[in-house]
């Protein structure tokens, strides 16, 4: 193209790929801004569940310190009258596991599952498993779902109560066994739980205990109605170690990812600003060159 004074006009041809470049760099901008905001709409929420959790964790742990009493209580009975699991020869296995339906609390859960698989992993034949929770049938039921016999869901959204416990202990005394174990994740401080086992007895092996007898009046019939209150007692006291350790466990895990989420953050704008200005003098050198290629 021929221009005034002779002069030949090649600015076409050297803008036209910068404008490309400029183009990609504005969509490159775009994406990491878009990123950016949706990053910090996660750590909003992370805040904002942290938050939640941390007022649930308190009352959570003052409610778990009044429940100690009934867990403590009924374990005492077992280990003074000195019941004792039977002979292995009658091998009628039942675990109950202790989750909730809800998730982002780290590894509360998968703990359980991993202690309850363990177990399963050696003889799983006359084994059957109570599932409090959904995410311990969620996990069980790929390997074990034939070993599940009652799961109780909807657990976890509120506190869990002494009736919550009773339809439990209900239907897991409808399963026949001659030993138990409740699988839980006992409490013990705001960052840390340890995944223990409570031992569950069948009528048979109370009233074949040695000492039995230091209690006065017990016929069948009271212990059988104590066996019902006990179970009761212990999956109550078992649910409130698990609810305190699931939100203490939340609260940690969602200030872990806020904080992630305030490096990502970091990075993030940091790199926008270069990428920006790199845009920006990509920018100038283009209207530099184009003026002096119309000089």
């Amino acid at each position: 193209m021929m221009l005034a004074g002779g002069k030949t006009f090649l600015a076409i041809n050297v803008i036209q790929p910068q404008l490309g470049q400029s183009a990609r760099g504005m969509a490159t901008l775009k994406a990491i801004s878009m990123r950016l905001k949706s990053v910090k709409n996660i750590q909003k929420i992370t805040q904002s569940m942290k938050m939640v959790s941390a007022a649930k964790y308190s009352r959570a742990e003052r409610d778990l310190r009044k429940a100690r009493g009934f867990g403590e209580g009924a374990k005492s009975f077992y280990e003074r009258a000195e019941v004792s699991a039977p002979e292995k020869g009658e091998s009628n296995k039942l675990i109950v596991a202790i989750t909730s339906d809800r998730g982002l609390c780290g590894a509360v859960h998968t703990s359980v599952a991993k202690f309850i698989r363990a177990e399963l992993g050696t003889d799983a034949t006359n084994t059957q498993v109570v599932c409090v929770g959904d995410k311990s049938r969620n996990i069980l039921q790929r390997m074990y779902g034939k070993n599940i016999a009652v799961v109780a869901n909807e657990v976890g959204r509120k506190p869990p109560t002494f009736l919550d416990a009773s339809k439990v202990a209900l239907e897991t005394a409808k399963q026949d066994f001659s030993v138990g174990k409740i699988v839980y994740n006992k409490f013990k401080s705001v960052v840390s739980y340890k995944t223990t086992e409570l031992p569950l007895f069948s009528a048979a092996a109370v009233e074949s205990a040695p000492k039995l007898n230091v209690y006065d009046s017990l016929d069948s019939e009271v212990i059988k109605s104590y066996m019902e209150f006990s179970l009761a007692s212990l999956l109550f006291y078992t649910m409130k170690e698990s609810a305190c350790s699931e939100q203490s466990s939340r609260m940690t895990a969602m200030d872990n990812a806020s904080k992630n989420a305030g490096e990502m953050i970091d990075k993030l704008t940091l790199t926008f600003n270069r990428t920006r200005q790199a845009v920006i003098t990509r920018e100038l050198i283009e209207i530099i060159s184009g003026s002096a290629a119309l000089e």
